[in-house]
C-alpha cells in the first residue's frame, strides 16, 4: 500500500485544477491511498471525489493537522502549492516529496516588465510534467467535479421556464479587476436567447437584483446567495452554457464540459489557468483585450483598476457570445 499526500491549500478553481492529478494517481498507482490537505473551508469541493481516500482540512494553525498527518505515515508528498506553510508540512513529515514550480518569477516578469517567458502550457499539463518521474501520465479526460447525489434534483427549485435549457451568468469574483462589470452583463443579458440563471454568493445578490430590474423582457432568476457551491455546480451541470470571468465556477463549468465563454480582465490565459477541456476545445470561447500595454497588471487582482479606466473589461466585444447556441 502506497500512501500519497497532495497539498493545495486554496482556492476553488485551483483545487478543481488538481483533479486530473488525483484521478491519475488513484488509477495508475495500484493499491494506493490518495490523501489531500487543504483549508477547511474548501473541503467541500473535494468531499465527493471518489478518487480520494481522505481529505485533511485545517483552519489557521497547522500544528494539529501536522500531528494527524504524521500518524498516516505517508510514502510521498506532492506539493502543488509550494509556499512557506506547505514547506513546513514537508519538513515535519520528513518523507520523499516533489514540489510544483508555480513560475512566480516568470509571472513577475510579465506583470512588471511585460517580458513573457511563460511556457505555452496549461497548468494541468505542467502538473503531469512534474509527475513524469513517477510514471504518471495524463489521460486527457479533463477536470472532475462531483457535487454529490443530494444535489441531483436542485434544478427543480428553478422556475418552470428553466426546466429545459438555460444559460448561467457566474457573477462572482474574488477581485474587482477579474469581475465582469454590470454594463457587460446587461449587454449580454439583452442578447440571450435562453433564460438566464444568475449564480454567485450573497455579495452578488444586489448586482443580480439590479440585472433583473434592467432586463424585464428576459427570463432571469437571481440565484445569488441562494445556493451553496455544490448546488451551484449541479445547476451548472444542467446548463446549456456558462458565461463567466476568470473564476472558480469557470473551472467547474470546464469540468462538466460545458460551452464556456470566459471574459478576462487583468489576468491572462497565458498564466496557464484557462478552461481545461483538452478533448472539447471547441466548447471554449475566450474574450480578452490583447491591445492594452498595462495588461496583465497583477497575477491575482485589485479592488479597483490601477489606471482608473478598466479597459480590459469595458472594451470587450460581447456581441457574439451566444454564437455557440
Amino acid at each position: 500500500m502506497k500512501k500519497i499526500l497532495l497539498i493545495r491549500f486554496s482556492s476553488i478553481g485551483d483545487l478543481v485544477l488538481t483533479t486530473p492529478v488525483i484521478r491519475a494517481l488513484s488509477q495508475q498507482i495500484k493499491e494506493s491511498e490518495i490523501h489531500f490537505l487543504t483549508k477547511k473551508r474548501f473541503v467541500g469541493i473535494l468531499e465527493n471525489n471518489p478518487y480520494l481516500t481522505k481529505i485533511h482540512g485545517f483552519e489557521k494553525d497547522l500544528k494539529e493537522v501536522i500531528l494527524q498527518l504524521k500518524e498516516e505515515k505517508f510514502d510521498l508528498v506532492i506539493d502543488l502549492h509550494k509556499n512557506l506553510r506547505s514547506n513546513l508540512v514537508k519538513i515535519n513529515l520528513g518523507v520523499k516529496s516533489i514540489s510544483f514550480d508555480k513560475l512566480n518569477f516568470e509571472k513577475w516578469l510579465i506583470v512588471n516588465l511585460k517580458i513573457n517567458r511563460l511556457p505555452e502550457k496549461h497548468i494541468v499539463d505542467r502538473y503531469f510534467e512534474m509527475l513524469k518521474p513517477l510514471g504518471i501520465k495524463n489521460d486527457f479526460l479533463g477536470l472532475d467535479y462531483f457535487e454529490g447525489d443530494k444535489n441531483s434534483k436542485i434544478k427543480e427549485k428553478l422556475p418552470e421556464q428553466f426546466q429545459t435549457d438555460y444559460v448561467v451568468f457566474a457573477l462572482a469574483g474574488t477581485y474587482f479587476t477579474k469581475k465582469i462589470p454590470f454594463e457587460k452583463w446587461l449587454e449580454m443579458a439583452k442578447l440571450s436567447p435562453l433564460p438566464i440563471l444568475l449564480l454567485g454568493g450573497s455579495g452578488e445578490k444586489e448586482l443580480g437584483e439590479k440585472l433583473m430590474r434592467e432586463t424585464l423582457k428576459q427570463a432571469v432568476f437571481n440565484g445569488c446567495g441562494n445556493f451553496n457551491l455544490n448546488q451551484s455546480a449541479a445547476l451548472i451541470r444542467e446548463a446549456e452554457m456558462v458565461i463567466t470571468g476568470d473564476t472558480g465556477l469557470m473551472h467547474i463549468a470546464a469540468a462538466y464540459k460545458k460551452k464556456t465563454v470566459s471574459l478576462w480582465g487583468n489576468t491572462i490565459p497565458e498564466f496557464g489557468m484557462y478552461p481545461y477541456m483538452p478533448q472539447n476545445t471547441e466548447r471554449i470561447i475566450i474574450l480578452e483585450n490583447k491591445d492594452l500595454a498595462c495588461r496583465p497588471c497583477s497575477k491575482l487582482g485589485y479592488d479597483k483598476c490601477p489606471k482608473g479606466h478598466f479597459d480590459c473589461m469595458m472594451q470587450l466585444d460581447v456581441s457574439n457570445v451566444f454564437r455557440q447556441i
